[in-house]
Formats: structure tokens, sequence, C-alpha cells
């Protein structure tokens, strides 16, 4: 329990007063004082260290979130300044330790303690956790500075360890530009680290335009399949591979129906979308501003200065599919220089479906 709760010792003859206060008659005597606003008790029956601590234990306040595939981007994205602690454990319930560092006065304020069980197979494959229990820190807004603790598994060891990736005054609050006044916690950002993220209303800029390149956009009528995810992440590590030499930049990015960013040159931006979709039963405009001649599909978006995309060519029967093979020919057609671009009507991007006014009109 060390570092844990503060386990301290009286003598009720020095200090009989503050005894009698407590309602202490005899001696040996242990009370508990668990947080507020719970009460302070005695601990009847043999004091035995067992029987003390497990009293502590149940007392232990815990901040810790339970993490699944369904809240995972979430819990990541918001609160972009605080590290995010990840523990991988094989056991159902939150370790004590866990508990404590959660719930500790400084970490509760300035780190998001999860707990990521055995079962959740597909985190524990995205961070490739071989072992359990095994603990991660994740920081950044992309989620993209990780460190994996070594040391050894006890509260002190690792409370030294978290604390040297929380940052001093950090809390719930971040200042606006200038430090002028304080904005609420920010929204959560879940496509900032998916390596598959959904064009939407609300992500197209982070995932496309505010960046550099073309954008490469998987258009499906539905949801992508997991060995459509898979198929698109290696395709995206494939021609980053392949730029990387020629001092391209890639970007791999997917969409239903949606744009991508990118400038027409020598850099090729392709981003996937990962668990929301942007599918083209909800886009409907972008579904009529593309209209494939099949689905799934794929177009190539140039979003900078002068809007157009270039299209997946299905061929005259539909021979080319939307697949592994498909994309990477219209890829290799558009670095090729041979791809024929088509110029969006007005200049003006197809209004994206409000999603939200969509649900509240469901409820």
């Amino acid at each position: 329990m060390k570092g844990m709760a503060k386990v301290c010792a009286i003598s009720c003859k020095e200090y009989s007063v503050f005894c009698e206060k407590q309602g202490v008659k005899e001696t040996p005597t242990v009370m508990i004082y668990p947080p507020n606003p719970v009460p302070a008790f005695k601990i009847d029956g043999k004091l035995e260290g067992k029987a003390v601590f497990n009293k502590l234990a149940k007392f232990m306040p815990d901040q810790t979130e339970r993490i699944t595939k369904d809240n995972l981007d979430k819990f990541l994205t918001t609160e972009v300044t605080k590290p995010k602690a990840l523990l991988f454990s094989n056991k159902k319930s939150v370790p004590l330790i866990w508990k404590a560092l959660s719930s500790e006065t400084v970490f509760k304020r300035t780190v998001k303690f999860g707990i990521v069980t055995e079962d959740q197979t597909d985190i524990v494959q995205r961070y490739k956790v071989k072992k359990f229990p095994t603990v991660i820190i994740q920081q950044g807004a992309k989620g993209e500075k990780k460190d994996t603790y070594t040391g050894e598994l006890k509260f002190l060891p690792l409370k030294d360890w978290v604390n040297l990736h929380s940052e001093s005054g950090m809390g719930d609050k971040v200042s606006s530009a200038g430090g002028a006044k304080e904005e609420s916690v920010e929204e959560a950002k879940p496509w900032l680290v998916q390596e598959v993220p959904e064009l939407t209303a609300k992500s197209h800029q982070d995932v496309c335009f505010k960046g550099e390149g073309l954008c490469v956009i998987f258009l499906k009528d539905g949801e992508a399949s997991p060995a459509e995810i898979e198929m698109l992440t290696g395709l995206s590590k494939k021609y980053t591979s392949q730029l990387s030499d020629r001092g391209a930049k890639m970007k791999w990015s997917l969409g239903m129906s949606s744009s991508i960013s990118a400038a027409f040159e020598a850099f090729l931006t392709v981003v996937f979308l990962a668990r929301m979709w942007m599918n083209l039963a909800i886009e409907s405009a972008y579904k009529e501003l593309f209209a494939p001649a099949q689905l799934p599909s794929a177009a190539v978006f140039n979003p900078h200065k002068r809007l157009r995309f270039t299209l997946l060519d299905h061929g005259e029967e539909g021979e080319v599919k939307g697949d592994e093979q498909g994309i990477t020919k219209l890829l290799d057609k558009v670095l090729g220089g041979d791809a024929r671009f088509t110029m969006v009507k007005g200049q003006k991007l197809p209004a994206w479906a409000q999603r939200e006014a969509a649900k509240k009109a469901e409820l």
C-alpha cells in the first residue's frame, strides 16, 4: 500500500483527546478514513494485515475508463493535452495499483487512465501487445508519441514513470490563443488516430483539406469490411515506401464518398477510413458528384485551388473492380501523369450530410 494509502499510528496515551473524539475506547484499534463523503469507521474482528488491506482496497477511488473498440478513439482524442495511460490486462477487474494511480491527486487532473482487457483483441492487435500486463502511454493530438513501461510493476516506480509524461498545471481546460480565456474540453476527433479515417463534415478538414497532395477516396455504399480496411492499409504502406525514396510525401485515407487533399505534383495523399464511414448512401451529394459506374470504387481528388477528381475506370464491361488490383491501377495511372481529371462544377464542394440533425430527427 506504500504510496497508495496513508497508514499512520498514534498513541492514545499521548493524544487522549483526539482518540476520545474518534470514539476509540480501547487499544489497539484500527480506524479507516475513506475519501469523502464516506464516514470513518472502526475495523471489527481480528486485526490482521490482510483484513486491513482488503478494507483499504475496497475504498480506493477508481478514475479508470474501460476501453473497447467503440470508445478507444474517442478516449485518445478528447482532452489532447493529457497523456493517455493504457493498462493491457488479462484480469477482468481494475488492479488496485491502477485505481490508485488514476485517483492520485495530480494524475486525476492531468492524465487519463484506461484499461484494456485481453478479450479486446482488436485493440490488443492494434498495439501489438504480446504479454499481460503491459502499460503504454500515448500522447499527442494524433497519438503519435507512444512509450511502453519496462520497469517494475509496483506503484511508486509506475508513479514516477507516469509523472515524466504528466505536465505540471495541466487540467480540464485549455487556453485559447494568447491565453485570454479558457475553453471547454475539446470535442473528440477519433479520425486523428485511425489508420483508415472516415471523411465527413467534421473530419474532412483534418483528414484532407489542411494537408498537401492528392486524396484517394475509397467509395462504397455501406461500411468497409475489415478485409477492405486491411487491404487499404497495405496499399498505403506500399506506396508510402515507394515514394519515400523519391522525396514524395504520401498520406493514405479512405472515404466512401468524400474528398481528400493534395498538390498534384510529386505528392500523393491517400487517407483511409476506419470505423466511422462516409458511405454514398448517406453522402448522397457526393454520390451524385462522383457517379461511380459500380461500387465499391475509388477516386483521387485534388481539393486545392481548382477542385478536380479522377475516377477508377471499371472498364467497358465492368471487369475492373474496386479492389487492391483496381486501386493500384488507378494510383499508377495518376503517378504516371496519364489520369484525366474532371473539374467540380462551380468549383464548390457538395454539401455534407448533417448527421447530428438526422439522429435528432430519429429520436
